[in-house]
């Protein structure tokens, strides 16, 4: 019985840690508003989010991202898709950090710094 439990237990922290899906995080959800992000490395999340997020069409709003880096930041690429009832009407994609593209004060930061 205890083998089986230890194999069970191998078996679920292997299927956790092999797992590739990026996550899906919900910044705000209401009436008729809806906001998610994902995260491109699922070895490596961070955190985002929207001051005010019912008022995002009539207000100024500050947003704001953090993480702890377990890696050292050599490239860093941004995409952004606005979907509006299932319709992407808007694609921004960018190199924020990278051979040439160095602009940001956080390019080149290294592991275990804050962002």
């Amino acid at each position: 019985m205890k083998t089986s439990n230890v194999l069970l237990f191998i078996l679920l922290l292997h299927y956790i840690n092999a797992s590739t899906e990026w996550p899906t995080h919900t910044v705000c959800k209401e009436d008729n508003l809806e906001i998610y992000y994902k995260s491109c490395d699922p070895q490596q999340d961070f955190t985002f989010s929207i001051d005010h997020c019912p008022d995002i069409a009539t207000q100024t709003f500050n947003i704001r991202a953090a993480m702890v880096l377990k890696h050292s930041i050599k490239e860093l690429h941004v995409k952004l898709n606005m979907i509006i009832n299932g319709k992407t009407v808007l694609t921004y994609s960018d190199t924020i950090c990278g051979p040439g593209h160095s602009t940001s004060n956080f390019c080149g930061m290294k592991k275990g710094g804050n962002l």
